[in-house]
């Protein structure tokens, strides 16, 4: 399954390190979490992302109302991505 959404960069500040996340939208998230998945750790996803040129391969989690991506430091750093930014994410889902 293939989808892509807009987010707003945003920071999780509740550990030493600093995490960055995409947020996916709610509705789509609640529609992601109706499709039939192998169960994984923290109701996690399996997905391959990219932004812009730059592709990886991560799991994206549920918080709250809705599924989270991280962002890791070498994309930020590659693709320039600053908290506040917005980001065009396309999204893989690899458990479906």
């Amino acid at each position: 399954m293939r989808i892509e959404f807009d987010s707003v960069v945003t920071r999780w500040n509740s550990r030493v390190d600093s995490w960055f996340f995409a947020t996916l939208p709610e509705e789509l998230s609640l529609d992601i979490r109706e499709l039939p998945s192998p169960p994984r750790g923290f109701g996690s996803l399996r997905v391959r992302a990219s932004i812009g040129a730059t592709e990886w391969t991560t799991s994206i989690f549920f918080s709250g109302s809705a599924f989270v991506l991280p962002l890791k430091k070498q994309v930020r750093q590659a693709e320039s991505i600053e908290e506040g930014d917005v980001v065009t994410v396309e999204l893989d889902i690899l458990d479906v």
